[in-house]
């Protein structure tokens, strides 16, 4: 205990770390219909690598090993070699754009993430509603 403080002191600023910057026991939802982010021109080339990495050493089963040489080779590549890897990220992010445009229209236009994963086709749905308003009209 430094600086006098007593062990309640001590024990009140722990907690006060742990929680911060989160409240506890609230934990925001992630929409499963929402696009994903798309990757960086490393990642793109990462997918490359790993294949021919897997390839020439069959018998590595460790990523830190795969991650390790990638990022060496990534760092040795001159600007030229990293182009086509920069370009394909930049077409997967202006995918991902419209991807997000349209998701952020669905959620305007008030269409419900529930609706969307309901069992029932909306045929199903339509034939039990107005099956119930026969049984009302009776």
């Amino acid at each position: 205990m430094k600086g006098g403080e007593s062990k309640a002191e001590a024990t009140s600023t722990d907690q006060r770390l742990k929680t911060r910057g989160r409240k506890a026991g609230k934990k925001t939802k992630k929409d499963p219909n929402q696009p994903k982010r798309p990757p960086s021109a490393f990642f793109v080339f990462l997918e490359d690598f790993r294949k021919e990495f897997n390839l020439a050493n069959p018998n590595n089963k460790s990523v830190a090993t795969v991650g390790k040489a990638a990022g060496a080779r990534w760092k040795a590549m001159t600007d030229e070699d990293k182009a086509p890897y920069v370009a394909k990220a930049e077409s997967r992010k202006t995918e991902y754009i419209k991807n997000v445009q349209q998701y952020n229209l669905k959620l305007a236009s008030g269409t419900n993430r529930e609706e969307d994963d309901s069992d029932k086709s909306k045929s199903e749905v339509d034939e039990a509603v107005s099956e119930e308003e026969a049984e009302d009209d009776d």
